[in-house]
C-alpha cells in the first residue's frame, strides 16, 4: 500500500515542497527512465549509469512513500517486481518538462557563447523540437 508522506507546515514554498521530494542526484533520473517504461530493477540501474544499487533502492523506497512510483510484487518464482510512475508522479514529470527544456537551452546556449560554429546552433534548433527529456 502506498503512504504518501505531507509534512504541511514543514516548507517555506511549493518550490521547496517539490525540491525534498525529487532532491538529490538520481532522483530525477530515475523519474524520466521511468516515464519511458515500466522496468525492474536491474533495468533502472542500467537506465541510470552511475548510481548505485544501495541509493537506487533508497530513493525508491522514498518516492513510493511519497506516492510517485508504485512498485509491483509478482508471486512468481523467481519473484519479480517491477517499478512504474503512479498518476501523482506522471504529473510530476509533467511538471518537470519545463525545467528540461530551459536547462538544455541553458545548455546549448553556452556552447554558442563559447565560440561553437553554426553546427552548434543548428543542432540547439533542432533539438528544441525534438520531445523533451531530462
Amino acid at each position: 500500500m502506498t503512504r504518501i508522506v505531507r509534512r504541511p507546515g514543514a516548507f517555506v514554498c511549493g518550490i521547496d515542497a517539490a525540491m525534498d521530494v525529487i532532491g538529490g542526484k538520481w532522483k530525477v533520473l530515475i523519474l524520466w527512465a521511468l516515464n519511458e517504461k515500466t522496468c525492474r530493477f536491474g533495468e533502472l540501474r542500467r537506465a541510470v549509469p552511475g548510481v548505485t544499487e544501495k541509493v537506487l533502492s533508497s530513493h525508491l523506497k522514498e518516492l513510493e512513500d511519497d506516492g510517485i512510483v508504485h512498485r509491483e510484487v509478482y508471486a512468481e518464482v523467481p519473484p519479480r517486481v517491477e517499478y512504474s510512475l503512479t498518476p501523482l508522479g506522471l504529473s510530476l514529470n509533467a511538471a518537470l518538462e519545463p525545467l528540461g527544456a530551459w536547462g538544455r537551452d541553458h545548455i546549448y546556449r553556452g556552447a554558442e557563447e563559447s565560440g561553437a560554429d553554426g553546427a552548434g546552433a543548428e543542432a540547439a534548433s533542432e533539438a528544441a523540437a525534438e520531445p523533451v527529456r531530462g
